[in-house]
């Protein structure tokens, strides 16, 4: 039987073959400790490691030294979240988040909420699933020393304005974090431009590999401090313990610089495909809700409710698609949305949506095969009255 048709690569991407090819060597011969700095190989290491960090550092205007390398981007929001609020301690314990945010966020800050005393704050978004700057602004305390809004949802797709977020934030003592895992990919991100002092990101998501993140750490104007969440060793500055996993961050490095080479041709290409697959689903297909900003979403998301048709339904009546019912961290679960539920979709509705996302290995053929399956399987459930 054929693999399915992959259209879940807000999920995870498949790992490029360039990356594979890069990663190769350290999975083998090259198997130094970057740590190690009495030989050979423990050089050879570091150079790979650091090699990578100004990869990753470029992709989104920062300094190599202010990138802290990390297991994923769920490592990262923990450290930025908890690291800045135990580093804030006597000058304030309040934290405002977006209502949209990933879970890795959203669990934190209830962490925080609950073990550690924190005030947390959370922003309403709008029906497109959009935080107003304003909004973020009204909810600034003098006691605020963290804001985190992300810079695109998982489930929907919609772009946070993070630059007037930022401008919102500046001058205020309040630190802003933004967790870029989904957006990384397919947007132009500039830490200094948006004003922001932390910044999640993941490799897996970008075709490189499970196992590899970052966290940006601004070092001036002003300089972050984190207390460290990890302990024993020292690495990474002091702020993430642990021996930094070698062969996937110079897959990161290599996957970050392909990101940066092809983000604007690819993005304009995702997003005709999937404005195609949208149109030929709108024009056969009745009571279909598109959910998001469409004008300032990500480029290959589309998040569709199909009237009468819960998404699982539609999900196991077509096998051969590998779409999702919800956020690559939560899908796992049939619980209802909170990020529809914030946006004020009904949970009826909420039940009956489904996300694809196209990515670097989607074509043409893919959208067009995708769309017929998706109008047959509405179709058939529809008259069976799933």
């Amino acid at each position: 039987m054929p693999a399915p048709l992959y259209l879940d690569h807000l999920s995870t991407t498949p790992l490029d073959p360039r990356v594979r090819e890069a990663m190769e060597p350290w999975l083998g011969a090259r198997f130094g400790h970057p740590a190690a700095r009495s030989h050979a190989y423990g050089w050879e290491a570091e150079e790979a490691v650091e090699t990578a960090r100004a990869r990753v550092a470029d992709l989104v205007g920062a300094d190599p030294q202010e990138i802290v390398f990390t297991s994923g981007a769920t490592e990262a929001d923990n450290l930025a979240l908890q690291g800045a609020f135990e580093a804030a301690a006597g000058r304030g314990r309040h934290v405002v988040i977006g209502a949209v945010e990933h879970r890795p966020v959203r669990d934190t800050a209830a962490f925080l909420a609950a073990r550690r005393g924190a005030e947390v704050t959370t922003v309403p978004c709008d029906a497109r699933g959009r935080v107003a700057p304003e909004a973020v602004a009204a909810a600034l305390r003098d006691d605020t020393v963290l804001v985190a809004v992300q810079a695109a949802n998982a489930e929907v797709g919609t772009r946070q304005p993070t630059a007037a977020i930022g401008a919102a934030c500046a001058g205020r003592a309040a630190w802003f974090h933004v967790d870029a895992a989904h957006a990384a990919a397919h947007v132009a991100l500039d830490v200094r431009r948006d004003g922001i002092h932390l910044l999640s990101l993941t490799a897996h998501r970008m075709g490189g590999p499970k196992g590899a993140g970052a966290l940006y750490v601004r070092r001036r104007d002003p300089r972050v401090r984190l207390v460290a969440v990890t302990h024993g060793g020292g690495h990474e500055r002091g702020m993430r313990a642990g021996t930094v996993n070698v062969p996937a961050v110079v897959g990161f490095g290599v996957a970050a610089d392909l990101i940066r080479a092809g983000r604007d041709t690819e993005a304009a290409r995702l997003a005709a495909l999937r404005d195609r697959f949208e149109a030929t689903i709108l024009a056969r297909v009745a009571r279909v809700v598109r959910h998001g900003d469409l004008a300032g979403r990500l480029p290959g998301v589309s998040a569709l409710a199909f009237d009468g048709v819960e998404a699982e339904a539609l999900l196991m009546g077509m096998p051969d698609i590998a779409a999702a019912s919800g956020a690559g961290c939560s899908s796992a679960t049939l619980e209802p949305s909170y990020v529809l539920a914030a946006m004020g979709v009904p949970e009826r509705v909420g039940h009956g949506t489904v996300r694809f996302s196209l990515g670097r290995t989607t074509t043409d053929d893919d959208v067009a095969r995708a769309a017929a399956r998706v109008i047959e399987t509405v179709e058939r459930l529809r008259s069976l009255g799933a």
